[in-house]
């Protein structure tokens, strides 16, 4: 009788960069003779794929993994994978005695020998990092059949003086265009029509000859290719070749996600982020005046140290100003190794203010995107069914080409299907829907 194939689950903290790696990994241990599965109880390998970038992500990790010990199989291998690893190496190793394994971004290659090592008592770190991997000959085995995630760039070279991101995934290197074209047409073959470039600053991606306009003429020429996003750009890197090319590129899709981390310029230049206030605005401008409708989404830190009043203020007049569809907030959380847990201790921003500003600015955006989604209400576009709704209720999960969430009646036989529908109510941040055959585009942002 032959023995069954072992099990491995992947649990993934953080980012898509970390959502990529782990369908990397996945689709390595399926090529060794591995079945995944979607829970950890019974599982032969149990891998959490990590994330660094905030203090409570790596605490909810460390909890975690006492959960898994408590109700893992017998004999099973645990390993920690990505930026969390990264950054604590062997460390790990002495915190959680059950985990035989620490693997950084760079070392999923050797992922099927150190299990095997593994389950021979050998327990490993590996945390080299590579400069020249991109698991080109990796097969991914991805989550999703509607979008496909392309990592196009690894590392980055900004280092700004909160980020942990260059100590955990090393410097800047992109791929080469060729392989990224080559990947497109792969997963378009499987059957999506979205697909997602990866990057720390993804648009600022060279491979020695070809930039990220190139890449996204490239990318969007590839037959199939329906929707182009990409995420995270950096506002220093949208040149006139790449916002042309994202003008005149249909598949590009009409949303950016340009984090903007603060609204004063005394705060960026703390912050090490190379843009004053009003650069950042003006680069907002810019793509606004060459693509109409589109969508600006953002990311803010308060209580950053230094942080005054007054430029908590300017935060939020910034964000009046631009008018963005959402934002993702978040209370500065000092990280070990960064230039940021070295600025003197006066200039530390009391947590109950930090948490004060936080709910003003959350409040502040959501009000904008509740009269900005009170407006559209009638409106007719194109959405992508991406999954069912958490709700239930015989509803599926939509979105529009400028990223907003609508809900329609449907199934998961409509999954992956693109249909017009009439936006017919709105909670302040999702929409609801009805399926309809005439189209009439959503209107300009602003």
């Amino acid at each position: 009788m032959t023995d069954p194939r072992p099990t491995v689950y992947v649990e993934t903290y953080g980012c898509q960069m970390n959502v990529s790696d782990s369908e990397l990994m996945l689709g390595k241990l399926a090529a060794h003779g591995y079945d995944a599965v979607d829970h950890p109880d019974g599982a032969d390998v149990i891998l959490v794929n990590t994330c660094a970038i905030r203090e409570h992500a790596e605490t909810r990790v460390i909890g975690r993994l006492g959960e898994l010990r408590r109700n893992m199989k017998p004999g099973a291998i645990v390993g920690v994978t990505g930026c969390m690893a990264q950054r604590l190496g062997p460390v790990l190793l002495e915190k959680a005695k059950h985990v035989s394994l620490v693997i950084g971004p760079d070392g999923y290659r050797a992922l099927p020998a150190l299990i095997d090592g593994a389950r021979r008592g050998q327990r490993a770190s590996a945390t080299t990092f590579d400069l020249e991997e991109h698991y080109e000959d990796f097969q991914p085995r991805r989550f999703d059949n509607v979008k496909a995630w392309i990592p196009v760039q690894r590392g980055c070279d900004y280092r700004c003086t909160y980020c942990i991101v260059p100590t955990t995934r090393g410097p800047e290197r992109s791929r080469k265009l060729a392989d990224v074209v080559r990947e497109t047409e792969t997963v378009v073959a499987e059957g999506m029509s979205e697909v997602v470039l990866l990057g720390q600053t993804v648009n600022s991606y060279h491979d020695g000859e070809s930039d990220f306009a190139d890449l996204l003429r490239a990318v969007g020429a590839v037959p199939g290719v329906r929707r182009l996003r990409f995420t995270s750009p950096h506002p220093n890197d949208f040149s006139t070749r790449v916002i042309a090319a994202m003008a005149t590129v249909d598949a590009v899709c009409e949303h950016v996600h340009l984090p903007m981390q603060s609204g004063s310029t005394k705060i960026l230049k703390r912050m090490l982020r190379r843009y004053t206030r009003e650069g950042y605005v003006e680069c907002v401008d810019r793509l606004r005046s060459a693509i109409p409708g589109l969508s600006v989404t953002t990311d803010i830190i308060v209580g950053f140290p230094g942080e005054t009043d007054e430029d908590f203020e300017e935060t939020l007049s910034v964000v009046r100003a631009v008018g963005f569809s959402e934002g993702f907030t978040f209370k500065f959380s000092p990280r070990d190794g960064t230039p940021a847990t070295r600025m003197p201790a006066e200039l530390t921003v009391p947590d109950e203010v930090a948490s004060e500003r936080l709910a003003t600015l959350v409040a502040t955006m959501r009000a904008h995107s509740r009269v900005e989604n009170m407006g559209l209400l009638g409106r007719r576009c194109e959405v992508l069914v991406e999954k069912e709704a958490r709700r239930g209720g015989d509803l599926v999960q939509t979105r529009t080409r400028d990223f907003k969430t609508v809900l329609v009646p449907g199934d998961a036989s409509m999954i992956g299907q693109y249909l017009n529908v009439e936006l017919t109510g709105t909670t302040g941040s999702t929409f609801t829907g009805q399926i309809v055959s005439e189209r009439r585009p959503l209107p300009m942002a602003g």
